[in-house]
């Protein structure tokens, strides 16, 4: 008599290895782009915390519910998820980020499991080229509680993560094979003293309190610029600009680089133009989005103007969530998290921002937005609704057509897309 959990397994590789192979018949699919596509996974996230206990705060509740990372095919010509297995994981992988080649991935674990309740974790994969499915490679400390967010740095031999509830950078070096050595730098963002409320450039009543609209830190993001000898990072009271040592793996201060001072509206997130010489910014808080001008000589900000990326009149709290530059530069999409929906910005010539309308993400809650590689599709992780929507993405006008793919998956905190054959002729 075979075994039911073998038999399971049995047919879940067949199906795998047969999903594969008809995802490997459809290469040469073109994208918007004109070029030829082959077969990618994607890859999602979930808040799945097991130890509701292990954190200081729960500010979205329902955790415990998620199951791990969740794998998927994904058809180039509609934008379908089809599923094809999770790796069950119960400490919050709820943010991933894939190397270049696309061979390994790190997923940011939002807990505080490690060293005594003090300490969040970050896991290496392996990614099969034959198939796509995760192997893990080994699982360090975060170098802080409630690890939020991982980057990595250009040159590939380091990750960095910013540990929101600890309020830490840490530099964890990224070794040849994959895995992750310990940190060989951990910085503890100082409270601010001069916490201030900002007053100005509000719509009436979108200001919404929240855990880190106090004076301990909670760091939001972490990532290095194109070149590698400065690394961004936005927690909840200001925003720095760090010189790397790339020799010796270690962070220092440029205290030039401060992108403005300490305010309350909840610095979230910046995303760079791919000119290099743009920086977008998002406060959680108030909902602003920020326009700054970037030396990368000197990992210098300008500042500029702040935008708000709600209709006129709106008086609710918002809480915006994420900001992302389409692959063109042409646009910038926000979410608004309360709203359940997607902003989008039209890029001027000079970088500066033009509100050109929102879309409905068709969901509850939305946690993330992200482009497959090819900017064909965009896809909305919305937490509450346990789906993930896709729309399709109009290049000229930067609109968002909702396709009929609403994919399930209980509280979907981001998705990341691995091409497989790029290379190949």
């Amino acid at each position: 008599m075979i075994c039911p959990t073998i038999a399971r397994r049995s047919l879940l590789e067949a199906s795998t290895v047969l999903a594969w192979a008809m995802l490997m018949s459809v290469s040469g699919v073109k994208g918007n782009d004109g070029e030829a596509k082959g077969p990618m996974m994607a890859y999602v996230g979930t808040f799945s915390l097991r130890d509701v206990s292990s954190l200081p705060s729960m500010v979205d509740g329902h955790w415990e519910k998620g199951r791990g990372i969740h794998l998927f095919n994904v058809d180039r010509l509609t934008g379908a998820l089809t599923p094809t297995g999770v790796v069950e994981h119960g400490s919050c992988p709820s943010h991933l980020v894939v190397n270049t080649e696309g061979t390994r991935m790190y997923s940011a674990n939002e807990t505080a499991q490690m060293e005594d309740g003090v300490s969040g974790s970050i896991s290496s994969y392996s990614i099969n080229q034959s198939n796509g499915q995760l192997t893990l490679l080994n699982t360090v400390s975060s170098g802080g509680a409630g690890p939020t967010y991982a980057s990595i740095h250009p040159s590939g031999r380091f990750l960095f993560v910013a540990n929101y509830f600890a309020g830490s950078l840490a530099v964890l070096p990224i070794l040849p094979d994959g895995t992750l050595g310990p940190a060989s730098d951990v910085k503890r963002m100082a409270n601010a003293s001069n916490f201030s409320r900002v007053t100005d450039l509000w719509p009436l009543g979108s200001f919404s309190i929240a855990e880190h609209t106090g004076h301990v830190p909670h760091v939001q993001s972490i990532a290095a610029d194109a070149s590698g000898r400065f690394v961004l990072t936005y927690d909840s009271m200001q925003a720095l600009v760090w010189m790397f040592d790339e020799r010796r793996g270690v962070l220092s201060e440029n205290p030039a680089a401060e992108i403005h001072g300490p305010s309350l509206d909840g610095p979230r997130q910046l995303d760079c133009h791919p000119n290099g010489r743009w920086l977008y910014s998002l406060a959680n808080v108030n909902g602003m989005v920020g326009f700054y001008e970037y030396d990368s000589a000197k990992g210098c900000v300008t500042s500029g103007r702040k935008i708000c990326p709600l209709p006129l009149g709106f008086t609710n709290a918002n809480f915006c969530n994420e900001l992302m530059v389409c692959p063109d530069g042409r646009f910038v999409y926000v979410v608004n998290r309360m709203r359940g929906g997607i902003a989008r910005f039209a890029v001027g010539e000079n970088g500066d921002l033009t509100l050109a309308g929102e879309d409905w993400t068709r969901g509850i809650y939305p946690r993330s937005v992200y482009f497959d590689p090819a900017g064909d599709y965009l896809y909305s992780c919305n937490q509450k609704a346990g789906n993930i929507t896709a729309f399709r993405v109009d290049r000229e006008t930067g609109d968002l057509a909702p396709s009929d793919q609403v994919t399930p998956v209980v509280n979907p905190s981001m998705i990341v897309f691995v091409e497989f054959g790029k290379n190949e002729k």
